[in-house]
Parts: C-alpha cells; structure tokens; sequence
C-alpha cells in the first residue's frame, strides 16, 4: 500500500492507495499544535493504524506546506510552527521503521497529476496552483525535481519583470509586499487573492474573484477589461517559465483554475511571449482537486 499524507496547519490527512493510486481509505485529523513531540505521535497513530486495518506496512510520503531542506535535513514550515526546523524525516523514520519522504505540496499536487493514466504521456509535467498563492511543481518523468536544496518549484517568488510593470501602469501599478519578505513576487498577483486585490486596485471596487467572474460572464465592461488585463499579465509571467523550462504540459490547480475562460484566453495570448520556435503546451484543469496533496503524495514511491 501506497499511503500520502497532506500536512497541513489546521488538518492531516491520511489516505492510502493501491500501486495504480486508486484510494482504499483515507483518514483526517486536526494537526496538533501544542509540542513537536505531540505532532509526530499524530502521524504515527496514523500510519499505524493504517499498517493495522489492512495487515501490512505502507510506504509513507508527505505533502508538506514547505520543504525539507536537503542540507540541513530540518523541515521549513513556517506555517506548522512546532514542526518547524525540525529533522521530521529523521524522526519519523526511526518512530515508523521506515523510510518517509516528503515534498512540498506544490510538487505533491503536481506529481498526481501527472500520474494520471492520461497524462503518463508528456516527459515533463508543470503544475501551477491559482489558489491562495501561486506555486508551482516540476515533475520530470514521474518524478519531482525539487532541487539542490529542496525549494525547486517556489515559482510565486519570481517577481514581476518589465513587461507585467508596464502592462500594469509605470505610474499606478500596485506593487504588493509577499510573505517571503519581498516585493512583487507572483504569489500576490496571479493567485486568487492577487486576483481580486489587482481588480481592487486598478478598478476601485472590492469584489470577490466569484463576483467578479460572474460580472464578466455577463458582459460587464470592466470586469472584461479586467480580466483581458489579467490573462494578459498570466501571459507574460508564464511564458517566462515556459522559456525557461519547455514543458510538454501545464496543468492548473487552485480555486481560480476553475475559471474555465482561461483555458481559451491563455493559450492565445501566450504566443506573444514566447520565443519563436517554441510552442505553447498543452494546459489542463487539475483532475484531482483537493485529493491531489495526499495522492501526489503517495505517489513519491513510485517509479515509471
């Protein structure tokens, strides 16, 4: 058996899986956030329970909301903070009586995907998350490229070049402090969130990313203009990635990938931006929704 685990600040989930990633079971708890020592005896009773119900030892792989630097061995999650700079494989390992990996749930959602049967075809898969952030995964073959550190894939924390600037306005583009500590990075501009403080901002109105779709659906002038503007700037940020990477296949993820205007909008608008031999790939809605992180997950053990 094949068991993910989605790591999360309020919840974990166990799921586990057959070796064609077909769900058997899944369990979820709230994350403890009391002790460190707390926080791994979670995940223990967990797997045990597991390894108990079906009679065996399960694989254990992690869909962290980080990284386990490959250096140090110590888990950067700012957002789990008893479980922060701590060396959780180590430990879980030696608790388990296995190996655990683990990966950032941006390359978890990524590898899910393109463990899907019919997406098996294209060598090298990007994921890309339009949810709360923007984030995303490399998988190359059916495994995730997470670098020589392990943050491979932070794609919110390139920052907005040139052209978004003068897209956007010289003398009236928002620029946006991120999370990470700097400015401008895409995590604030083509996530969700981004969506609707950039419609705030140029547009002067407070509208949720829902209300705003639904206004452009029905031919509102501004909403239209504001999302012409938006695919636009998703354009000049990805065709970036797309020069610098070459994917056989994007897959979105997140709640603004629901947005199914982008899927006809985007790949006509990302020609400009790219180099003029290079093709635009092909772009898909995620398949797995919010089981992606635990199935992604799962699917850290296995080989194509």
């Amino acid at each position: 058996m094949l068991y993910g685990l989605d790591i999360g600040g309020t919840k974990i989930e166990l799921a586990a899986f057959n070796e064609k990633l077909e769900k058997q079971y899944s369990e979820r708890i709230e994350t403890p956030k009391d002790s460190y020592q707390q926080w791994l005896q979670a995940i223990v009773g967990l797997v045990n329970r597991v390894d108990e119900k079906f009679g065996n030892q399960g694989s254990v792989g992690l869909g962290i909301p980080g990284f386990v630097n490959r250096e140090t061995g110590l888990a950067e999650v700012t957002n789990i903070r008893v479980a922060d700079n701590k060396p959780i494989l180590q430990d879980l390992s030696r608790l388990l009586g296995r190996e655990v990996r683990a990966e950032n749930d941006a390359n978890c959602f990524a590898l899910s995907e393109a463990w899907d049967e019919e997406n098996q075809q294209y060598p090298f898969v990007l994921g890309l998350i339009l949810g709360t952030g923007f984030g995303g995964g490399l998988v190359f073959n059916g495994q995730v490229h997470s670098g020589k550190v392990g943050m491979a894939g932070e794609l919110g924390h390139l920052q907005l070049n040139y052209h978004a600037l003068k897209l956007l306005g010289w003398d009236k583009a928002p620029i946006y402090s991120c999370g990470c500590g700097n400015t401008a990075c895409l995590d604030t501009y083509l996530s969700g969130r981004g969506f609707e403080m950039l419609y705030r901002d140029l547009k002067g109105e407070n509208l949720s990313a829902k209300e705003i779709i639904e206004r452009f659906y029905v031919g509102d002038k501004t909403a239209v203009d504001f999302v012409e503007l938006f695919v636009e700037l998703m354009a000049i940020s990805i065709g970036n990635i797309i020069t610098a990477f070459d994917p056989h296949l994007i897959v979105f993820g997140g709640g603004l990938s629901n947005f199914d205007h982008l899927y006809h909008a985007l790949p006509k608008a990302l020609p400009a931006h790219l180099m003029r031999s290079a093709k635009v790939p092909v772009i898909k809605k995620a398949k797995y929704g919010d089981s992606g992180g635990v199935r992604g997950a799962a699917a850290l053990f296995l080989d194509k």
